[in-house]
């Protein structure tokens, strides 16, 4: 199997703050994977260290064959990692259309362009010429995601999507990463609504303090939400 992100023994810091422990994460080609925790354990760190936004003390980060010395945005996205970041970070002064454009940047080719994502997302097609930040907090965080499609990724990392989402707009995002996923772009879910967890996840990583603490797979079933749950308030 393809391993696309590999983190191994990684520390990480914010200044002097001592954020991930040792850190052991594999997420391989294809694969859905869910990072749980509760809040302020590390997860986004997690996010922030690949892109170079923490401080890489030890360890070491893979993507695909590619050893991580100087973790960088672009440089992950080059190598087919990128972000749906927590807040979405929509460029206010940007269409719909150029916020879109600005995730194929890096050049990488694939079957994501702009006309590929108004099939995905309707109502992006609809407000093409919007100002991005004009738009509703659901079709922000759908802008978000199709703009990290462009960049023709291999593996999507999606911190919080669905925080301050309504229920029936979750449920649309539910479908949208299951198609997504089913095309054959990897993903790394970090979520505190463990129902969509359990609808999109094949594998969960629970952390605690900075580490992997455990790890199963994840199946459509109250058992295993329940399982989640228990693993979130550790």
């Amino acid at each position: 199997m393809t391993v696309l992100l590999k983190l191994e023994q990684v520390n990480a810091f914010y200044g002097s703050a001592h954020i991930l422990h040792d850190l052991d994460l594999t997420v391989n080609a294809g694969e859905r994977v869910a990072l749980v925790g509760r809040n302020g354990v590390g997860k986004t760190t997690v996010v922030n260290t690949i892109f170079g936004l923490a401080t890489l003390r030890s360890g070491q980060i893979h993507l695909g064959s590619h050893a991580l010395k100087k973790p960088r945005p672009y440089v992950a996205a080059q190598h087919g990692v990128v972000v749906v970041p927590q807040g979405r970070r929509i460029v206010a002064n940007l269409s719909v259309e150029e916020n879109l454009l600005l995730g194929a940047a890096v050049g990488r080719k694939g079957p994501w362009s702009v006309p590929e994502i108004y099939k995905l997302f309707p109502i992006l097609q609809e407000r093409a010429h919007t100002p991005g930040t004009a738009l509703s907090g659901g079709q922000q965080q759908m802008l978000a995601v199709g703009r990290a499609l462009m960049a023709n990724p291999s593996l999507i990392l999606l911190d919080e999507p669905t925080e301050g989402l309504a229920p029936v707009i979750v449920d649309q995002l539910a479908d949208i990463f299951n198609k997504v996923a089913s095309q054959g772009t990897a993903l790394l879910l970090i979520e505190q609504n463990m129902s969509l967890v359990v609808r999109v996840a094949e594998r969960y990583c629970a952390m605690a303090k900075g580490a992997v603490v455990a790890q199963g797979e994840v199946h459509n079933t109250r058992e295993s939400l329940v399982d989640l749950e228990n693993h979130v308030m550790v």
